[in-house]
């Protein structure tokens, strides 16, 4: 055993199924996309003409594709400056629970496991004009009722809502889970000290969990990016394209009329976008924040 181990070559044999898999569904596609992003091949006929970087330059001269990436922004922003002080926040109460921690922990990573198509018909009745629950609180303080998904000025924010109702639970216990690792002889010192809890939370806790919530804002931004399905359950794009983010966009106007590569392009755009913006992210903010805290 000790002679084999000493082979490379059965550690490849090893690595060899998961690299083949890597490769045939990973690698493979983004180089087929990268090279469908210049034809203007319908995904279907075997004549392939390729026309350079036209459907990049169609994209970038369609104000409903720019419309489309600041919705992702909206989702990006939302996600970052409401969601993830919303679950630190969340996962502090939940780890100072004396009773029935494991009963809050089970009900806020419910929606998590649920289908989006599930939620978004859930939040769609939520969210009904006429007797949804949205509605009906705001009648009891006498405001009348509001069109949540067919108003331009609300769809969006009602999909924002929705999406971080449905992905919060399953962040708050990655953060609680670094929250609990975290020594207890830490607080009971500063407890000692006189240190309150707020002061606990932001001079110890917070600083402490800090990679994980990174990971979090991280994770966050991806998925921020790729959102498509909640948008396509709750308003397919509506109204008139307001809530249309990249991915909407490119099964809008290039899957369902047969633009195979111009919808490859913007799949492009949707990796390259996000490369950039997690990069930025990592360089400007996150190395950042590591130095500071230790």
């Amino acid at each position: 055993m000790n002679k084999a181990l000493r082979n490379p070559l059965i550690y490849l044999l090893f690595v060899l199924p998961a690299l083949i898999l890597f490769l045939a569904f990973f690698i493979y596609p983004i180089f087929t996309a990268i090279n469908n992003s210049f034809t203007s091949w319908n995904g279907i006929s075997k004549n392939v003409t390729y026309i350079g970087f036209d459907n990049f330059t169609s994209a970038f001269k369609d104000p409903a594709f720019w419309k489309s990436v600041k919705n992702n922004a909206y989702f990006i922003l939302f996600s970052c400056f409401i969601q993830v002080p919303l679950i630190v926040f969340f996962s502090l109460l939940i780890a100072n629970v004396k009773k029935l921690k494991g009963l809050y922990k089970t009900a806020v990573f419910m929606p998590s496991i649920m289908s989006t198509a599930v939620i978004g018909i859930l939040w769609g009745f939520i969210y009904n004009p006429d007797f949804g629950l949205a509605n009906e609180i705001l009648g009891v303080f006498g405001i009348s009722p509001i069109y949540w998904l067919s108003d331009r000025s609300w769809a969006m924010l009602s999909i924002l809502i929705t999406n971080a109702w449905q992905w919060t639970g399953f962040y708050i216990v990655m953060v609680l889970a670094a929250i609990i690792s975290i020594p207890k002889e830490l607080e009971e010192a500063a407890a000692i000290d006189g240190a309150t809890g707020i002061q606990r939370a932001f001079k110890i806790t917070i600083p402490l969990v800090m990679p994980i919530i990174s990971v979090v804002i991280m994770l966050s931004i991806a998925g921020a990016m790729k959102a498509a399905d909640i948008v396509l359950v709750m308003t397919k794009g509506g109204p008139a394209g307001s809530t249309d983010v990249m991915a909407t966009y490119m099964i809008r106007y290039a899957i369902t009329s047969f633009r195979h590569g111009f919808g490859n392009s913007i799949a492009v755009l949707i990796f390259v976008f996000t490369i950039i913006i997690t990069v930025l992210y990592q360089v400007l903010i996150a190395k950042r924040a590591e130095r500071v805290e230790y």
